[in-house]
């Protein structure tokens, strides 16, 4: 996957912080977990201050994404198998 856009995100918050992004994660979903900057999710990286809250809603990942020159976007996407990839390499919140 070159592009995040190929997967139809649904935009929750738009021109937010990492900070807000991560707090409207941990509000919204009730299961969380964190990676470090660099962590990939459909062959892209996310970057951002760590730790990076990611959660999932069903079958849904949110997560935050930054776009160069547009800011960071609190966006919902399909999750596929990466909901099982993140269910094993992310940490859990407490």
């Amino acid at each position: 996957m070159a592009c995040i856009d190929e997967l139809n995100p649904e935009v929750l918050l738009r021109g937010a912080s990492f900070a807000e992004c991560r707090a409207l994660v941990e509000k919204r979903c009730r299961e969380v977990y964190y990676v470090d900057p660099g962590y990939a999710i459909f062959d892209t990286h996310l970057i951002g201050v760590p730790p990076i809250a990611v959660g999932v809603e069903e079958t849904f990942i949110v997560l935050p994404y930054t776009k160069p020159c547009y800011g960071t976007f609190l966006i919902r996407v399909p999750g596929g198998e990466e909901v099982e990839r993140l269910r094993r390499k992310g940490r859990r919140r407490p």
